[in-house]
């Protein structure tokens, strides 16, 4: 038995769906879920980040490569189940994007034979999860949790008011049909997801020095950085690891239920319609988040090491 965990609790089933190479920290909160014993990884699906001029044209399989890296430094390339997602946003509300990301998601959602819900966490657009709904209806009465790093401020609060949430933006379609469904949804906008900075000098002294894996995900963040930022800066964001960090401990940060709301096509909130209620979380625990992950990479570069 792993140090901290109970003998008679289940493990937390889980899905991962990522769109790996739109930024960097994607790669932080996938390396997070999958060093988290706690977690039971039923599969990672690979997502498309849109296709605007300027950024790649085949982004689900850019995002599938960079899960494949991931796999091989942590040395899980035959042990976790790896799916292609959709390789673009739905085209209407009633035509799904069929793939094995899908299929995947709707095969777990429909076991009879698991304990404790389905987690399914999002750190880009819900295209997967809208297309499996569409493919198998009765996903909305399974016990699955959608957990969506995504959608902008409710309360007047968001850093970026005027320019619609990246994630959102991506399948507008998709978080329509998830939002307004009777699925349970936790989701973090960005007005939270924006509270994690953590600071260059804080990862090159707890995560670049911690064996091959830990020297990747300190280099891609920089590269990536250089890259897309016209102004120097001293910080990065890794805002899709609240969605492991809630899956962990869903008490890591203060929430309330709202009504669900629908999205209008600027990505701003429709409020002249209200559906089952949602949990919004309005702060992370960053502490807990992130010392977590550090400690879990230390360790595994130790056991590395060892070996």
């Amino acid at each position: 038995m792993t140090l901290g965990m109970s003998a008679t609790r289940p493990r937390r089933r889980v899905i991962v769906d990522t769109d790996a190479k739109n930024e960097a920290d994607d790669q932080y909160a996938i390396v997070h879920a999958l060093l988290s014993p706690s977690l039971d990884i039923r599969g990672v699906i690979a997502a498309h980040f849109g296709q605007r001029p300027g950024r790649s044209q085949q982004s689900m399989a850019d995002s599938r490569a960079e899960i494949d890296l991931l796999l091989e430094y942590l040395g899980m390339q035959d042990s976790v189940r790896v799916a292609n997602g959709a390789a673009h946003a739905l085209p209407t509300y009633q035509i799904p994007v069929p793939s094995a990301g899908a299929e995947l998601i709707i095969e777990e959602a429909m076991r009879t034979d698991a304990d404790g819900p389905l987690y399914v966490a999002f750190f880009g657009p819900l295209t997967n999860m809208a297309a499996a709904l569409l493919m198998e209806p009765r996903i909305a009465e399974r016990d699955v949790v959608v957990v969506w790093i995504g959608g902008a401020d409710y309360d007047g609060r968001d850093p970026v008011p005027d320019k619609p949430e990246f994630n959102l933006s991506n399948d507008m379609i998709a978080a329509n049909i998830v939002f307004r469904s009777s699925l349970t949804v936790w989701q973090v906008p960005r007005s939270t997801y924006a509270m994690t900075a953590v600071s260059y000098a804080e990862l090159e002294e707890k995560v670049a020095p911690c064996g091959p894996l830990g020297k990747y995900l300190y280099d891609q963040l920089v590269e990536w950085s250089k890259k897309s930022s016209g102004v120097e800066s001293e910080y990065h964001r890794l805002g899709d690891s609240p969605a492991v960090g809630i899956i962990l401990n869903p008490a890591a940060g203060q929430f309330s239920y709202r009504p669900g709301l629908g999205f209008r096509y600027d990505g701003s909130y429709d409020f002249t319609t209200e559906y089952r209620p949602i949990r919004v979380y309005h702060n992370i625990d960053s502490r807990f988040l992130f010392e977590d992950f550090f400690a879990k990479l230390r360790r595994f570069a130790r056991d590395q090491g060892a070996r």
